[in-house]
């Protein structure tokens, strides 16, 4: 068990959140900046034991009676800035809620949610649900944009401001891995098993449930400021506020859809449409009859030509493998992924990119534009992006100008050239080692230098993959 952050007196407050965030920025390796804030986030237990003992199998419980641990990571302070200063939409970024009597209430109005409303709500003793932070708090946005990256898997997060004596949601389970981080004032928890085999690792959430239907909880806990509790998707909760004070939570949650059945449904369309291009047996017609003795009307007769067909059938599946394209259905998953990813909060590595050109507007003209970046060694700024080929050509995808907001982006790419291709993966492979321009695997000197600098017919341009140069 490591030692967890401490600001020398017991307690961790904004600042030693911003400074950690701030070391992170000077580890040249985004896979590195993960694993190190995925650990204070679960800190004082290990990742590897987290993952083997805990993750998609059973909830854990951080008790830490250090109620300024995750102090900055967003506040009842803050949320009441965003509703001043931000266009927050009922039902787009908040939703007031309520469960009273067993009754779960939504009681979102049109529109933008002022200060005035908001809190009268809050007064009223409804819950405020905050449903995309990232795209308000950058804090938030910057956790977020660097757990993706250990997840392999998209990091979202909702925040929860819940009045005293009152219970914003019915018992439910959720369709992702959530992080329950307590920030202000404590909340009662209940958690319960999965109802049955068929509700473990469930593919979407669920409905709303009655007492009656969850049976005894085999978690009842209060969570207080600094504490956290896991839960895998699957585990039934319910969370209430005790009368003697208010609950501010945020819950990151992540791995939505991201089963292996979820790989397979990529998959065996490909496969199968492949294998009837390329193999006669799967393109061979059905029994004339068959219609006669297969079907559920058919399924209790004693026919042999039932087990004639399973089997046949049973073979062409085990035939159909053959042509499982795995590595091209990784990749579409993967450009989903990327997709739906946060940009990641440029630091000072902008700098070294095109990011950070000096190209600017200075005594009435445009300076430093006509210039050819010159650079001796290059890498990748993150190592999420993917190189990835649509059969006609090869595109690299990539997070650096996605949205806050999730989707509002198209995904992004930039076609690479195909005698670029081999420079590019090598770079992938490398990261997050700077290697030689003289290095790459071009042909020709220009080559070389193109990969940076790409060139239109008509106009320079320079691309905006996330490179870092020096």
């Amino acid at each position: 068990r490591q030692q967890c952050p401490s600001n020398g007196t017991g307690g961790v407050g904004a600042e030693v959140l911003h400074a950690l965030l701030t070391d992170l920025t000077k580890v040249n390796n985004s896979r590195e900046r993960a694993s190190r804030l995925f650990q204070w986030l679960i800190c004082p237990n290990q990742d590897k034991t987290f993952f083997r003992d805990c993750w998609e199998k059973k909830p854990l419980l951080i008790r830490r009676q250090n109620p300024d641990y995750y102090q900055g990571l967003f506040s009842t302070a803050e949320f009441d800035r965003i509703l001043r200063t931000d266009d927050v939409q009922y039902g787009v970024n908040l939703d007031v809620t309520s469960y009273t009597n067993g009754k779960r209430e939504t009681h979102n109005p049109p529109g933008r949610a002022l200060p005035y409303t908001v809190w009268d709500f809050y007064e009223s003793g409804c819950s405020l649900r905050m449903l995309n932070p990232q795209a308000f708090s950058s804090t938030v946005w910057n956790v977020l944009s660097i757990l993706q990256e250990k997840f392999g898997s998209m990091a979202g997060a909702n925040v929860y401001l819940t009045p005293a004596g009152t219970q914003g949601f019915a018992p439910h389970y959720d369709d992702i891995e959530a992080f329950i981080v307590q920030l202000e004032g404590k909340k009662h928890w209940r958690v319960y098993n999965p109802r049955s085999k068929d509700e473990a690792l469930p593919l979407v959430p669920s409905p709303n449930f009655s007492q009656a239907e969850i049976g005894k909880p085999i978690l009842d806990v209060v969570l207080e400021a600094g504490d956290l509790l896991y839960l895998p998707r699957g585990f039934i909760h319910q969370g209430d506020c005790l009368p003697d004070a208010h609950s501010l939570h945020i819950t990151i949650s992540s791995f939505q859809r991201n089963s292996w059945g979820d790989l397979l449904l990529k998959v065996m369309p490909a496969a199968l449409e492949m294998a009837m291009e390329e193999d006669v047996e799967f393109r061979k017609g059905l029994p004339i009859d068959y219609l006669t003795f297969m079907g559920v009307q058919n399924s209790d007769k004693e026919d042999p030509r039932r087990d004639t067909f399973v089997s046949h059938v049973e073979g062409l599946i085990k035939k159909l493998m053959s042509y499982a394209p795995v590595d091209a259905a990784v990749d579409q998953k993967a450009r989903e992924f990327l997709h739906d990813c946060l940009p990641p909060a440029l630091s000072e590595g902008k700098l070294l990119s095109v990011y950070g050109a000096s190209a600017r507007w200075e005594d009435g003209e445009a300076v430093d534009i006509e210039g050819r970046i010159t650079f001796t060694y290059l890498t990748l700024m993150f190592s999420l992006c993917r190189l990835c080929s649509d059969g006609e050509a090869v595109h690299l995808y990539y997070t650096t100008e996605n949205s806050r907001v999730y989707h509002k982006e198209e995904p992004k790419s930039i076609e690479i050239k195909a005698e670029h291709t081999d420079a590019v993966e090598f770079l992938i492979h490398n990261y997050p080692k700077f290697v030689a321009v003289a290095s790459l695997p071009c042909d020709s000197a220009e080559d070389k230098v193109c990969i940076l600098d790409q060139k239109t017919p008509n106009r320079r341009t320079q691309s905006s993959v996330p490179m870092l140069i020096k």
